[in-house]
């Protein structure tokens, strides 16, 4: 399966890297091996995440307060929000808008 991050949800990934490993040496590298880790597993399980009402799943990481939403279209794994959990949620919806 292909995996693509709009670019808002690149940003926002690219991001919390940085801020991770401000806080502390190393840490955003941990960031970073949780989301792949987790992308890789959504990949090959995304039909196991509920569909909720507006068409998307997520599944929340473990180790950082963080989900990951995504849709998934043909072959291709759409990830629309590396998102905080204390965010406003759905904040990221109008992302979806046309994904193929």
């Amino acid at each position: 399966m292909n995996v693509v991050f709009v670019p808002e949800a690149r940003t926002e990934f690219l991001h919390a890297i940085a801020y991770y490993e401000e806080i502390r040496c190393g840490l955003g590298e941990r960031f970073k091996d949780e989301t792949d880790r987790c992308i890789v597993w959504i990949a090959a399980h995304h039909e196991l995440y509920r569909l909720r009402r507006e068409g998307y799943r997520r599944i929340n990481m473990r180790m950082f307060p963080f989900n990951i939403s995504f849709v998934t279209r043909e072959s291709t794994l759409w990830v629309l929000a590396v998102a905080h959990n204390a965010r406003k949620p759905e904040y990221w919806i109008s992302r979806r808008v046309g994904i193929g």
